[in-house]
C-alpha cells in the first residue's frame, strides 16, 4: 500500500519506517527543508537503536522517500498519517493541536480517490470529529475516512514496539477505513497481534488512559519508596511482592526520581484539561501529576543531604541526563529540575550521558565528560540519574580511586546493597536502607 507520513518526528519517522519494512512504500514529509535534506543523507534527526540501519535498508530498497511537500505524495496514498507535535500549551495547559489542523487543512484539496486519514500523534477526544469537519468544508467532495490510531511507543524500544505490538488500536467509523487499516496491518497477524477495533472517540481516549495509568503506577512506587525510607523496609522487595501479582504486574514499579519525556507529562496534563472540560474530573491524574512535579524538585535535597555539610563548593560527577536510557530525549528529564538545583546551592557539575548533544543545550554550566570515569575524576560525590547500561557495571575500585569520597548517590537503584557494603562506599539510593562505611572503633589512650 502506499502512505505518506506527515511529520519527521519521534513517532513520524519510525512508524514510517516500520511500515516500508512490511513492504509498504511510504514517503515521510516534513515542512524542515534541513532535515530532509540530512534524513536523505542518511542523518536521522533522533536517536533510536537500530532505527538508522531500518530507515537506510528501507531508502536502499526505494520503499521509504522523503519530501518537503506533500504534493505528490498524499494524493497517491491509500492512507495519509498525521504525526505531528502536540506539546502542552502554554499556559493552559491543553495540547496544542494546531500542527494537526494546519496538516488537515494542507492535505484536503491533495485528495484523491477514496483516502484514509489516520492521526498518529496523541491528541484530545474529538479531534478526529474536527479533522472530519475541516475535510469536509475544503472538500464536499471528497472520499475519505478519518481513523483514530495511536502510538504506543517506548522511546529506546520503539522498533519492537511497533513491529511487535501488546495491541494495535484503531478507532473508525467508516467500515471502507477497516479494509485500508487491515491491510496496513496485515504484516502483524503473523504474530496474531490483537486487532482493537472501537469508535474514534473511544481510540483517543484509551490513549490518554493507558499513559495516565502507567505514570500513576510509577507515582504510587515513588511514594511507596518514601515510606520505605521512613520505616525501614525495601522498596525493590515490595515491588517484586506486588508485582508478582498478575493482577498488577512488574512493569512501571521501578522507584527513581519521577517520570519524565515525551507523553507523560503533557498526557497527563491534556487528559486534567479534557476531564475538567467535560465535568468528570480525574483526581487521580491530578494528584499524580502534582506529587510527580514535586518529587523531581525533591530530588536534588535527596542529593545534598547526602553529602556532610551540604553541596556548597563540592564537585559532583553525574552519570546520566537523558530522561531514560537509550534516547536523547531530554523533554521533562529529571536532570533538568536536579543539576540546576545542585548548581544554586554551590555545587559544580561534571557529567557524562552517551547521547549528550541534547543535554549540553539546555544544561548549562555543567563540565561534559567523554565517559563515566571522567565524569567522576576528582569528584567528592557521584549522582546516577539514568540508568544507562554501561552504568551498571562499572569498576567500583576505580571509581573509589578517582573520587575523592567514596559517596555514590544511585537515583535509578542500578546497584546492590551487597555491592556496595564491602567496598567502604557511602551509598544512598530509593527506597532502600543507606549503606555507611564502619567507622573504626576509638582505642581509649591513658595511664
Amino acid at each position: 500500500m502506499r502512505v505518506a507520513m506527515i511529520g519527521t518526528g519521534y513517532v513520524g519517522l519510525v512508524s514510517g519506517a516500520c511500515f516500508a519494512d512490511f513492504g509498504h512504500e511510504v514517503c515521510c514529509i516534513d515542512k524542515d527543508a534541513e532535515k530532509i535534506r540530512r534524513l536523505e543523507g542518511g542523518t536521522l534527526p533522533i536517536y533510536e537503536p537500530g532505527l538508522d540501519v531500518l530507515v537506510a535498508r528501507n531508502v536502499e530498497a526505494g520503499r521509504l522517500t522523503f519530501a518537503t511537500g506533500c504534493d505528490g505524495a498524499v494524493g497517491a496514498a491509500d492512507a495519509v498519517f498525521i504525526a505531528v507535535g502536540t506539546p502542552s500549551r502554554r499556559g493552559d495547559g491543553y495540547a496544542d493541536l494546531s500542527y494537526v489542523y494546519a496538516a488537515a487543512e494542507e492535505i484536503a484539496p491533495l485528495l484523491d480517490g477514496f483516502t484514509v486519514v489516520v492521526t498518529k500523534s496523541t491528541v484530545p477526544v474529538g479531534t478526529g470529529d474536527e479533522i472530519e469537519a475541516i475535510l469536509r468544508r475544503a472538500r464536499p467532495d471528497a472520499e475519505f475516512g478519518v481513523v483514530s490510531n495511536p502510538e504506543f511507543l517506548r522511546e529506546g524500544a520503539a522498533i519492537e514496539d511497533f513491529k511487535r505490538p501488546d495491541r494495535v488500536v484503531v478507532g473508525l467509523e467508516d467500515e471502507r477505513a477497516r479494509a485500508v487499516m487491515a491491510e496496513l496491518y496485515r504484516p502483524l497477524n503473523l504474530n496474531e497481534t490483537p486487532m482493537l477495533y472501537t469508535d474514534r472517540r473511544t481510540s483517543e481516549l484509551t490513549k490518554y488512559a493507558a499513559n495516565a495509568f502507567l505514570a500513576m503506577k510509577i507515582t504510587f512506587i515513588n511514594e511507596m519508596a518514601n515510606l520505605c525510607e521512613a520505616v525501614g523496609a525495601d522498596v525493590q522487595s515490595v515491588a517484586r511482592g506486588i508485582g508478582l501479582d498478575k493482577r498488577i504486574g512488574s512493569k512501571f514499579l521501578h522507584a527513581g526520581p519521577g517520570y519524565g519525556g515525551s507523553c507523560f507529562p503533557k498526557d497527563t496534563l491534556a487528559l486534567i484539561r479534557t476531564a475538567r472540560d467535560a465535568g468528570a474530573p480525574a483526581s487521580l491524574v491530578e494528584t499524580t501529576q502534582a506529587v510527580n512535579d514535586r518529587r523531581k524538585k525533591t530530588m536534588a535535597e535527596k542529593v545534598a543531604a547526602a553529602f556532610e555539610g551540604g553541596v556548597k563548593g563540592k564537585t559532583i560527577g553525574v552519570l546520566g541526563l537523558t530522561f531514560k536510557p537509550n534516547t536523547d530525549d531530554m523533554r521533562d528529564a529529571p536532570s533538568l529540575e536536579i543539576v540546576p538545583a545542585l548548581q544554586a546551592m554551590g555545587a559544580r557539575i561534571q557529567a557524562y550521558d552517551p547521547a549528550a548533544h541534547e543535554a549540553r543545550q539546555l544544561l548549562a554550566g555543567v563540565a561534559f565528560k567523554s565517559g563515566p570515569y571522567e565524569a567522576l575524576e576528582g569528584a567528592d560525590g557521584a549522582v546516577i540519574i539514568t540508568e544507562w547500561d554501561e552504568f551498571r557495571a562499572l569498576d567500583l575500585d576505580r571509581v573509589k580511586a578517582l573520587m575523592r569520597q567514596p559517596l555514590v548517590v544511585d537515583l535509578r537503584n542500578i546497584y546492590r546493597l551487597d555491592e556496595m557494603r564491602p567496598g567502604g562506599f557511602t551509598y544512598v539510593s530509593i527506597g532502600r536502607a543507606e549503606v555507611r562505611p564502619k567507622r573504626r572503633p576509638r582505642v581509649a589512650h591513658g595511664g
